[in-house]
Parts: structure tokens; sequence; C-alpha cells
């Protein structure tokens, strides 16, 4: 029986990924920015909202973010996601810049060239690494940001430890939605899974390096954001917990917590209707004047 449904997960995968999935691009203009370093993938709902920039996670691309561009568009908010350097479509190119850069640097790149004065930000797992890394940077450009399913990639040696505690002895050696992708929502959403896996499988090109953040994330550094936070936990998550991310999170002068109930790591793509309603939530509270 264990059998057969894991086959029935590889053949939906591999149709998934034969056929294509349903790119957000079907919601907003996809286009390629220039950049310093890079042939930017990005997508753009437009309109004169204030813009929302949703930042992906390690295991992904733009796309997964699919189940909110939609519901923060109608909201009346303008929704930009883009494609790390070295992921989806996002080309490399050292012609043009030194390589390989860094996310808070090819998105403060890309804010320029679409003239954002300011915005929100909204990043998960890897992405919250960088949604931090940004608004110390740019606090100036920062209205508010939510930061949903991370470790904050925070370089303290107590967070070090924590992160060495909750490991799971041979978790990493398997498929990666095991680590990533909650149990619940592999139980019972088996078009939902494999849908996440062929975005998955094609999100980092063969070869591409890490981008590095612009500076190290640090407790000290985490005390200078003073853009409100929200911190969004998953409580089914293995990777980023409640009590890790409650530790990091009390560095934060103005950051509050929050939770899903049932999410694993990939809070977003399990369960995006309880994602968006605290997101939108938030994004109403701290409205800019």
């Amino acid at each position: 029986m264990v059998i057969k449904r894991f086959l029935g997960v590889a053949v939906m995968a591999l149709c998934v990924l034969v056929c294509g999935v349903v790119s957000i691009s079907a919601q907003a203009q996809g286009a390629y920015a220039t950049l310093p370093g890079v042939r930017l993938w990005f997508v753009d709902t437009g309109g004169a909202g204030t813009p929302v920039v949703l930042l992906h996670p390690n295991t992904g691309t733009s796309d997964i973010w699919k189940h909110q561009v939609g519901p923060l568009s109608r909201a009346g908010y303008r929704v930009i996601a883009f494609d790390r350097r070295g992921w989806g479509k996002s080309l490399a190119d050292p012609a043009t810049g030194a390589q390989p850069g860094s996310v808070a640097g090819d998105l403060h790149a890309l804010a320029e060239h679409l003239h954002l004065e300011r915005f929100y930000v909204v990043g998960v797992a890897g992405g919250g690494f960088v949604a931090l890394d940004y608004a110390a940077w740019h606090p100036e450009k920062v209205i508010a940001m939510v930061v949903g399913a991370t470790t904050g990639q925070i370089s303290e040696r107590e967070m070090q430890e924590m992160t060495a505690r909750i490991a799971i002895p041979g978790l990493t050696e398997l498929p990666l939605q095991y680590r990533e992708v909650g149990a619940s929502f592999r139980a019972t959403n088996a078009e939902g899974l494999a849908e996440w896996i062929a975005i998955e499988a094609r999100s980092r090109q063969d070869g591409a390096p890490a981008q590095p953040l612009h500076t190290l994330n640090t407790y000290a550094k985490l005390e200078t954001i003073r853009a409100p936070v929200l911190i969004l936990a998953g409580d089914a998550d293995l990777v980023a917990p409640p009590g890790l991310m409650k530790v990091w999170g009390a560095h934060l002068k103005n950051g509050q917590f929050d939770f899903i109930p049932d999410a694993g790591h990939a809070m977003a793509w399990e369960r995006p209707d309880a994602f968006n309603e605290k997101v939108l939530q938030f994004l109403k509270k701290t409205q800019a004047p």
C-alpha cells in the first residue's frame, strides 16, 4: 500500500514536470530586469497599490507563490516576486557584475529598477534570511515584513546548537519533501505535493552557487530592525519549529509572533488560506500613512 502510494505521487510529479505547473505568470506579468551581474526574472501584477515583494525559499522559485499572488492583488496590493540568481529563470551574467552577489543586493537593484520607494517584504524559509538581511541594510525601504518558517540563518552559537539538537538523524538524506512538507499535507493533498515536488525539482540551476547574505544575521543585527515584523511559525515544522523561531524573534524590537496550525516548513504552500489571512491582517494593520 505504501509503495502504491509512493508510485502514485511519483507519477503525478512526473506529469506535472512534463505538462508544466500553473505558473504565477498567469496571474502577473513576467519580465527580465537587466541588473548588475544578473538577468533577473520577476513577475509583477502592476497597479497603484502598495508593493509587496515575495521572497521564495531555497526549495522553490517565484512559482511557489501562486496561492498568494491572486489574493494579495485582489486586496489592492501590487505583488512582485522574483527568481533568485541561479534559480528558476534568473540568469547570472558575469560580464555585467560580480558573482554570486547577494539576494539582498539583487532585491535592492530590482527595487531601484522598478522605482519602488517603500514596500512590504514577505519571505519564508530561505526567503526569511533575506528579508531580515535586507531590512537591516535598507530600513528606509521596508514598511513592514512577514518572516515565516525560518531559522533566520542566525550565526549565533546558541542558534547553531539549537539547530543541531532538533536535527533528525538521516532526514537530510531523504527526498526534500520529507523535511520541507508537513505530514498532514503529504497525506491529504497528493496533487499539491506533486506540484511542490515539480517546482522544487526545477528550482536551482546546476552548479549555481548559493548567494551569501549581505552581512551575517546576528542578534545585534536583528536589534537594529525597526520595521514591524510578523514572525509566522508552523507548528509541524521540523526545520524551524516555533520554539526556535521565538528565540531569535525575541531580538526584534517590533516583532510579533503567531503560528499556523498543522503547517510544516512549506507553510505558504500547505496552508495558503491561513497564511494569506494572517499576512493580509498584518499588512492592513501596518499600512503606510
